[in-house]
């Protein structure tokens, strides 16, 4: 780690969440490592950070990382940074029936919402799961935790986002780890998802749903995350109100069927 500082990753800040997630985590003076395919969003964003901080030390990533090569490419480029907080925030969704769902979309949605984050999760705890003050924060959605109606294969991919999180979180509580694992499970928030989400160029949030968050919001419900000492930050779909709490899912670790090793 030659690099003077500490700093946060976030990945798919190219747009949406983290976008807004680098923007609040600069203004609390942390250098970010900005990653996402679309290089001209990402020195945009850079440009806007400088602008008003300009004592930050900005990293620009330009890569795919729904191609795992990429993604372990990427993290060996990293080790010179000393990395306090990894947000994996890239992903998208898809809107169709299992039975008329495109493949080839489905395929590269699972690459990026579960290989890559899993990836970086695995490589990160393994080098700083004794280091203070670190944070793993993994994206995932209120269809993390709720079967949606034509989205069943993006939940699936996102209820493995958040048992993978907060298994992980009980596994390094019981190590005693000092890095912390968190998963953050937001509702509809207004953002390129829709888009892309349903194969359009047109997606008019204030139509086609009741309530949503914006992206700032979303980012302020992360920082309220990140300074907790909670593991899972989630919306209700219902009422679209924001509360932090323990692991949701049923853990198995005191079992006595557990195997024996």
């Amino acid at each position: 780690m030659d690099k003077q500082g500490k700093y946060t990753v976030i990945t798919g800040a190219s747009s949406g969440i983290g976008y807004a997630a680098a923007k609040a985590f600069a203004k609390r003076k942390k250098n970010i490592i900005l990653v996402a395919r679309r290089e001209s969003n990402l020195n945009e964003l850079k440009r806007e950070i400088l602008q008003d901080i300009p004592e930050l030390d900005i990293v620009v990533k330009a890569v795919d990382i729904s191609v795992s090569q990429n993604a372990h490419q990427l993290y060996r480029e990293l080790n010179e940074y000393q990395i306090e907080t990894w947000i994996n925030n890239a992903g998208f969704g898809s809107y169709d029936r299992v039975s008329g769902q495109d493949l080839e979309k489905i395929e590269t949605m699972l690459r990026l919402n579960v290989e890559a984050l899993t990836i970086f999760s695995s490589l990160y705890v393994r080098d700083y799961r004794d280091v203070d003050g670190t944070q793993l924060i993994n994206i995932s959605s209120a269809g993390g935790y709720t079967l949606v109606p034509t989205a069943v294969t993006y939940c699936a991919s996102k209820f493995f986002v958040s048992a993978f999180t907060e298994g992980l979180a009980h596994e390094l509580k019981a190590a005693n780890a000092k890095l912390q694992a968190k998963v953050l499970a937001p509702a509809a928030t207004k953002t390129e998802f829709g888009k892309l989400a349903n194969n359009t160029s047109e997606y008019d949030y204030d139509k086609i749903f009741n309530s949503y968050h914006t992206s700032d919001e979303m980012a302020s419900f992360l920082l309220q995350l990140y300074d907790s000492n909670m593991t899972v930050g989630i919306v209700d779909r219902e009422t679209f109100e924001f509360k932090l709490s323990e692991p949701l899912f049923a853990y198995a670790g005191g079992s006595k069927n557990n195997q024996k090793v």
